[in-house]
């Protein structure tokens, strides 16, 4: 899934809620538009989540010695 669902699912629910003036016997299309939206957007902030972790889960360490020398030490964390 990811960005493109969430955006997808945020415009429809949002058309569904707000704009659509059709009844469907036995369906609720507001309170279906308004499902949608909240799973677009919990969708786009697992997504940005996600891939946050994926891509920034690093470190550097700097060690800098008594006779001037300095090392790094780098480390990542992969899921």
């Amino acid at each position: 899934m990811g960005y493109g669902a969430g955006g997808f699912l945020i415009v429809v629910g949002l058309i569904l809620a707000l704009a659509v003036q059709d009844a469907v016997e036995g369906v609720d299309l507001v309170m279906i538009g308004w499902i949608m939206t909240i799973v677009g957007v919990v969708l786009l902030l697992l997504t940005a989540l996600t891939l946050n972790r994926r891509n920034g889960a690093s470190s550097v360490q700097t060690t800098t010695h008594a006779d001037g020398s300095v090392t790094e030490r780098r480390s990542s964390t992969e899921m």
